[in-house]
């Protein structure tokens, strides 16, 4: 006898509640599938776009250790991006299709990535505050509901972990150089605190998916709760640092026992989430580029595969 949507849905909200992981081949509601499919194909572009500003300094890189490491990094990114959309493939669409809608610019990434790298500083900037931040979301999606999802999480944490000490070291390095040094890691601090704030999403008042999320306990906590978490994590470390917060409104509270901060500029946010953003069109022309660019090996790949199928078929 089937079952009716009322019990396939009070079954599936047990689950959610007992802490049961949901896996590709149970029940799920359609909502929550598409809510799912819309975050992880977000975040597998988001890691592969993610390649890019690094990308652009790995023949810059003032060492060959800086230049490995770099590479190492980019490397990884590309990995997460490859585990996130074999994740989402469990939920019935193919990566080439999610590929498609990411070329055709109905597909979202992360806002931070359209921003440019315009110093080595900026590498390692990245490093230590946008993968920061990226811990403190991904921690909490490695305890997630949907069991590919979450389990993708584990191991991209522990490299999102070695990202962050490369970044902090390298802003030591340099905070601990020259004066020109110091302020070029001082500079690009300055441009990469408030974007990186902008990364967990719009405040909670403006999010019209995390109420769902929260519910599925695809996401534990708000964006503001994460952003609340990064900040209170970060500021200690720019102190010892010696770097200066650019956030006149920044301070802490013994009471709440939290640094209360100023307002990232909102409207930035939507120009970029809208297309606006200063490297929008160049992110995007260059995955439009290197897809055309790949497409010989893809036919040479997919020839091979059927020659060889022939041959065990004969």
């Amino acid at each position: 006898m089937e079952k009716s949507i009322e019990e396939l849905e009070r079954q599936f909200n047990e689950k959610i509640e007992k802490g049961i992981k949901i896996e590709p081949k149970d029940w799920m509601p359609d909502r929550y599938r598409k809510q799912l499919l819309r975050m992880m194909s977000q975040h597998a572009h988001s890691e592969v776009v993610g390649m890019l500003p690094e990308g652009n300094w790995i023949t810059r890189a003032p060492s060959l250790k800086r230049k490995t490491v770099l590479l190492a990094k980019v490397q990884d990114e590309g990995g997460h991006g490859l585990y996130i959309y074999c994740g989402a493939e469990t939920l019935g669409v193919d990566r080439s299709e999610m590929i498609q809608q990411l070329l055709d610019g109905k597909a979202k990434y992360s806002s931070i990535f359209n921003y440019p790298t315009v110093s080595w500083a900026d590498i390692g900037t990245i490093g230590w505050l946008v993968d920061g931040a990226a811990i403190v979301n991904q921690t909490l999606l490695a305890k997630g509901s949907y069991g590919p999802y979450s389990r993708a999480m584990v191991r991209i944490c522990k490299e999102e972990n070695f990202h962050h000490r490369q970044g902090y070291e390298l802003i030591s390095t340099l905070m601990s150089g020259t004066p020109e040094q110091r302020a070029m890691a001082q500079d690009s601090f300055n441009r990469w605190w408030w974007p990186t704030l902008m990364m967990f999403g719009p405040s909670d008042a403006h999010s019209p998916n995390s109420g769902e999320l929260l519910k599925w306990k695809v996401k534990l906590m708000t964006n503001d709760e994460l952003r609340q978490r990064f900040i209170d994590r970060t500021i200690p470390q720019a102190e010892a640092l010696g770097i200066t917060i650019p956030d006149p409104d920044l301070k802490y509270n013994p009471e709440t026992k939290h640094y209360e901060y100023g307002q990232p500029n909102w409207e930035e946010l939507t120009n970029v989430i809208n297309g606006n953003g200063p490297c929008n069109k160049q992110r995007l022309n260059t995955r439009i580029e290197a897809e055309a660019n790949g497409q010989w090996v893809r036919e040479a790949a997919e020839a091979y595969a059927a020659k060889r199928a022939m041959k065990q078929a004969s």
